[in-house]
C-alpha cells in the first residue's frame, strides 16, 4: 500500500493497516530526511491517539499490531509498589517513586536514590539483577573512567525500577534472589497491573525477557496508549489505583529529573516545560508515550526501526497537531524535532520532515 495514501487530515477517521501476524507490519513513512533536495533516509512507523475507554481516536499504521512496550510500561510496574503499601513501608519519597519509574541517566541522584532504597529494605546494589551499564550522562562516564572504575548494576538506566520490585518484594515476604522471576509473588503482581491498565486479557499479552533481566510485554500500541490515559487521568479507577496513579504524576511533576536525567533527556524536557501537565515515558527500540493530564487523552509511538532521530520530531509534532503543548512549551522542544541538518562546518545541508 503506498504510504501516501495511508496519511491522513487531523479531522479524518482513524485508520489502522492491517498487517500478516507473522510478519512486520508496513507501517506508513512518519519521517523523510532530507539533504540538499533529495530523501536520503526514511523512518516508518506508527502512532495512536486514545482515551481512556480505549477508543482510538486517530492514529496512522498498524496500531493493533502487538510491539514490545518495553520500559514505556514502567508506571504500570510500579503500581503494586504503590498499592500493597511498600513504598509507604520503606519511606519512599516522591524523588524515589519517579526514580522507580525511570529510564535514568545514572547521574548521582538517581545511584544515590537506589542505594537509599535498597538500604531501607536491609539489601544492597549486590541484589540487583539487572546487569551494569554504562551510565547515560558523560559526566559520569568520564568519572569512572578515569577512576579506573566499571560499571555496576547502580548504573543501569533500570536500577530503580529493580529497586522497586526489591521494595515490593521484601514487602511480600518473597525471595528476593528471584523477583524477577515470571512465576514470582512480586512479577504476577505487576503483570495483572499491566493486563487491568490495557485492558487486555492474560492470553493476549506475550512476555519476553528484557535488557535488564525483567519481564517485558508485547502490547498493541492502541493499549499502550489507554494504559496512559488511564494513569493520567485516574478518576475512573479504583480508590488505591487512583492513588498510586496520582502520586506518580504528581512525583514526576515535582521531580522531571529523576525519570531520566539533565543530558539530553526528552522525557525529563517534557515534563518538565510542562509542569507535569505531560506525562511522557520513553521505551527502547523507539517506543513512546505520554499521557495528558485533565484531557482523557495519550499517544503511544513506535519508530519501526528503533531510530530516536525519527521518534523524537514525530513526539513534538503530535503534541503541537493535538494542542497538548502550548506555544512557549513547543518553542523549549522545538530542538528535539531537529529540523534542520548540519555539517560539521556548521552549514544547513539538509532537513528532517515529519509526513503527517
Amino acid at each position: 500500500m503506498d504510504s501516501h495514501a495511508q496519511t491522513m487530515p487531523p479531522a479524518s477517521p482513524a485508520r489502522e493497516v492491517a498487517a500478516r501476524s507473522d510478519m512486520y507490519p508496513e507501517n506508513p513513512v512518519l519521517v523523510r530526511v532530507w539533504r540538499g533536495a533529495h530523501v536520503e533516509s526514511q523512518h516508518r512507523g506508527a502512532w495512536v491517539l486514545c482515551d481512556s475507554n480505549g477508543t482510538v481516536l486517530d492514529g496512522m499504521g498498524s496500531w493493533k499490531v502487538p510491539i514490545f512496550a518495553r520500559s514505556s510500561v514502567k508506571s504500570l510496574q510500579a503500581l503494586p509498589l504503590l498499592e500493597t503499601g511498600a513504598a509507604k513501608r520503606f519511606g519512599f519519597t516522591d524523588a524515589e517513586v519517579a526514580l522507580a519509574l525511570s529510564s535514568h541517566n545514572a547521574e548521582a541522584i538517581h545511584t544515590d536514590g537506589v542505594r537509599a532504597v535498597l538500604a531501607r529494605t536491609g539489601l544492597t546494589p549486590g541484589a540487583l539483577q539487572c546487569g551494569p551499564q554504562a551510565p547515560g550522562d558523560p559526566d559520569v562516564r568520564n568519572a569512572l573512567r578515569e577512576a579506573k572504575e566499571r560499571p555496576t548494576g547502580l548504573h543501569n538506566n533500570c536500577s530503580g525500577k529493580h529497586a522497586g520490585f526489591l521494595a515490593l518484594t521484601q514487602h511480600l515476604g518473597a525471595d528476593p534472589e528471584h523477583y524477577l522471576d515470571p512465576t514470582s509473588p512480586t512479577q504476577k503482581l505487576v503483570r495483572q497491573a499491566v493486563l487491568e491498565m490495557t485492558g487486555l486479557s492474560d492470553n493476549e499479552v506475550y512476555t519476553a525477557v528484557d535488557g535488564c533481566s525483567a519481564p517485558t510485554f508485547q502490547i498493541p500500541l492502541s493499549a499502550l496508549a489507554t494504559s496512559f490515559a488511564r494513569v493520567s487521568n485516574p478518576h475512573g479507577l479504583r480508590t488505591e489505583r487512583r492513588a498510586a496513579c496520582e502520586r506518580m504524576l504528581d512525583s514526576v511533576a515535582a521531580n522531571p529529573a529523576m525519570i531520566a536525567g539533565h543530558h539530553e533527556r526528552i522525557c525529563t524536557d517534557i515534563a518538565r516545560v510542562s509542569k507535569g501537565r505531560l506525562f511522557p515515558k520513553v521505551g527502547a527500540e523507539a517506543v513512546y508515550a505520554i499521557g495528558v493530564r485533565g484531557k482523557d487523552r495519550a499517544l503511544a509511538i513506535k519508530i519501526d526501526d528503533g531510530n530516536y532521530r525519527g521518534m523524537h520530531p514525530v513526539i513534538v509534532a503530535l503534541l503541537r497537531r493535538f494542542g497538548f503543548a502550548n506555544g512557549e512549551e513547543l518553542t523549549a522542544l522545538e530542538r528535539w524535532e531537529e529540523r534542520r541538518i548540519s555539517d560539521l562546518a556548521g552549514h544547513d545541508v539538509g532537513r528532517t520532515e515529519v509526513v503527517f
